[in-house]
C-alpha cells in the first residue's frame, strides 16, 4: 500500500506539472503578440486581453492545483509528516486561486495565491522534499530551491538581469515546475524498486 501511494502521487505531480508546462507553451503559441520578455505568465490567463484564449492555461493551473492537493494526500499517506503534505496542499491552493482569479477578474487575490501559494509554499516544499529524496536525487531540491530564491530575490529588487520581467518570473515558476516533475519521477522510481524488493 505505501508503494501504491508513493507510485500515486509521483504520478500525479509528474502528469500535473507536464501538462502545465505544456499549457503555458500552447498558450503563449496562441497568444498573438505576447512577449516571454516582458510579460508575466498571468497575463496569457487574463480574459481581458488574451480573450477565450485564456482557458487554456486557467484550466491548465487549476488541474494542476488539484492534482497537487490529490498528491499531496498520497503523500501524507506514504510518509505520515503533516508537514510536508500541508505545504503541498497549500501549494496546490494557491494553483487553483490563480487559475479561478486572473488578473482582470482580481489582481489582488490573483497575487496573494500566486506569492503565497505559488512561490512561498512552493519554494518551501522543494526545500522541505530534500529529506525525502536519497542522495543524489535529493541535490535537486536544494539546486531548484537554491535557484528559486535568487530569483525571487533579483525579481522583487527589479533586477532582471537582461531577462525581462517575464524571463525571470519564469525562472521562479520553471525550477518549481522541474522539481514537481523530477520528484514525481523519483516517486515513481523508488516506489517501483519497493514493489519488486517486496516480491523477492
Amino acid at each position: 500500500m505505501n508503494a501504491d501511494s508513493k507510485r500515486i502521487a509521483g504520478l500525479l505531480f509528474f502528469v500535473g506539472a507536464v501538462q502545465y508546462f505544456f499549457g503555458i507553451v500552447i498558450s503563449e503559441a496562441f497568444y498573438s503578440g505576447y512577449s516571454v520578455k516582458q510579460q508575466v505568465v498571468s497575463d496569457l490567463g487574463n480574459w481581458s486581453v488574451a480573450g477565450n484564449y485564456a482557458a487554456i492555461i486557467n484550466t491548465s493551473s487549476i488541474l494542476l492545483g488539484l492534482f497537487v492537493i490529490t498528491g499531496a494526500f498520497y503523500i501524507q499517506r506514504t510518509f505520515r509528516k503533516r508537514l510536508f503534505s500541508s505545504l503541498l496542499a497549500l501549494n496546490g491552493v494557491g494553483w487553483i486561486g490563480v487559475g479561478l482569479f486572473a488578473l482582470n477578474i482580481s489582481s489582488s487575490l490573483h497575487g496573494i495565491f500566486a506569492i503565497y501559494g505559488n512561490f512561498a509554499f512552493g519554494l518551501a516544499s522543494v526545500i522541505v522534499s530534500y529529506k525525502f529524496q536519497k542522495s543524489p536525487f535529493s541535490y535537486q531540491s536544494i539546486i531548484f530551491g537554491a535557484l528559486m530564491i535568487v530569483a525571487c530575490i533579483l525579481y522583487e529588487s527589479g533586477s532582471y538581469l537582461g531577462l525581462g520581467l517575464g524571463g525571470m518570473q519564469r525562472l521562479i515558476i520553471f525550477p518549481l515546475l522541474f522539481w514537481m516533475i523530477g520528484f514525481g519521477a523519483y516517486l515513481v522510481g523508488e516506489s517501483n524498486i519497493t514493489a519488486s524488493l517486496g516480491k523477492a
